[in-house]
């Protein structure tokens, strides 16, 4: 989507923008010449993860626009007050806010420390809260006011809630802010929507969970900063209390090729959560059966022989150079959903020259996964994705998120032969 010179001079305040979709939609912005305040806690270079407000900052004016880079917790009132208080000394005013600082996890709720739990709320609800009152006063006065929360359509489904309630609270109360928000700001003409990625979004983040190289069915986060841009152009007074999809934002602006926003183009998108079922299906080669447990029509001969090849496969592979690098104890239950039994598989990257065994280890698990027989080989062998196989309930995590995240790298090098 090209830039139109629209918000030349405007004032934007993005929390979370020192990377990721925020910085993204700063720098789309400062294309025009905007005033962006990069609100977000990262002051110092990660080990891991490029990026700080100041080197944000200097992306930002290289593009064309001005910037103000503030050290800001959005848990913490005083913070965010100093925040607001600095950009309106410098710039004179707000006239948008963009609700992007966001925490995860995705713990089930025995392995979801209370810590873990605030934190989340602290900063996804609380902050989008705290940020948006503190605001306020001057977005009234603001030009095309807007409030745009990157956070997801209120979907009551019990599968976006039964693997992850904690989180699934924390950023749907970013989305209830809209909800309210939006007709409470109307006499004021500010504007409040919420805005979601169609697809996964491949960050210097997820690229540091994922170990690299799973970038394949992701989009580039310019897709989330051109749609932010639509957004932001349209009439606050006219639009506003929409829960919007970013590809179906950029559609309705005559965007039909999608490809470039593709990490590998071609390559089969990968949803991301909180994504209506049925509406968007085709896009992910779902079909009609999603959500309605369909099971496959394996014979359970072919099953177990696909299982057996896979387990053999598997431990071939196997070393200690492996084991250094992954450090979790993998245990795979296999639900047979007719039978009611279970069978336990453990695949233990944590000690010695590493183990795959036909039961449940002694070593405990730091990570559980929990799927039918029949999908346990195409997981293994590149056919299942799984990402893809948790977003359509073909697979329930629990434990240690960073370690199954890991999971999507060790079976790419297993299909390519490099585990």
């Amino acid at each position: 989507m090209f830039n139109t010179g629209k918000f030349v001079g405007k004032t934007v305040l993005i929390t979370g923008a020192s990377r990721g979709i925020g910085k993204e939609i700063a720098l789309k912005l400062a294309k025009d010449g905007a005033n962006i305040v990069v609100a977000a806690k990262t002051a110092t270079a990660h080990p891991k993860l490029p990026g700080t407000i100041y080197s944000a900052a200097e992306e930002i004016e290289k593009a064309g626009g001005k910037a103000l880079p503030c050290i800001v917790d959005v848990r913490d009132e005083v913070s965010v007050k100093a925040s607001v208080d600095a950009a309106v000394k410098k710039f004179g005013g707000i006239d948008i806010l963009i609700n992007n600082a966001s925490a995860i996890s995705l713990t089930d709720t025995e392995s979801t420390e209370m810590k873990r739990y605030d934190l989340m709320h602290s900063i996804n609800t609380r902050g989008t809260y705290l940020m948006t009152k503190t605001c306020l006063p001057y977005l009234k006065s603001g030009k095309n006011p807007h409030v745009l929360n990157i956070s997801p359509p209120l979907l009551m489904e019990t599968r976006w809630f039964a693997n992850h309630v904690a989180y699934t609270m924390a950023k749907y109360g970013m989305s209830m802010c809209v909800l309210g928000h939006h007709e409470e700001f109307k006499p004021h003409g500010i504007a409040v929507n919420a805005l979601w990625p169609l697809t996964a979004i491949w960050t210097s983040a997820m690229e540091m969970l994922s170990e690299k190289g799973g970038e394949a069915g992701s989009r580039k986060p310019a897709i989330m900063a051109d749609a932010a841009y639509a957004v932001l152009s349209k009439n606050s007074k006219d639009f506003t209390g929409n829960f919007l999809i970013d590809e179906d934002v950029l559609k309705a602006e005559g965007i039909t090729d999608f490809d470039r926003y593709a990490c590998i183009p071609g390559a089969p998108l990968m949803p991301d959560f909180f994504i209506p079922s049925g509406t968007y299906d085709h896009k992910f080669g779902l079909g009609a059966g999603i959500g309605k447990k369909k099971k496959v029509a394996h014979e359970a001969g072919v099953i177990e022989e696909e299982i057996k090849q896979t387990f053999e496969s598997a431990k071939r592979l196997l070393n200690g150079d492996i084991v250094k690098k992954t450090g979790f104890v993998y245990e795979f239950i296999l639900k047979d959903p007719v039978t009611k039994t279970e069978r336990f598989i453990t695949l233990d990257l944590k000690n010695g020259e590493g183990e795959l065994i036909d039961a449940k280890s002694s070593n405990k698990a730091d990570v559980k996964f929990t799927l039918a027989p029949e999908h346990f080989a195409p997981l293994f062998n590149g056919k299942l994705r799984p990402t893809t196989a948790l977003m359509t309930k073909k697979l329930k995590i629990s434990g240690d998120m960073p370690g199954a995240m890991k999971l999507e790298s060790l079976l790419r090098k297993f299909t390519e032969g490099k585990l």
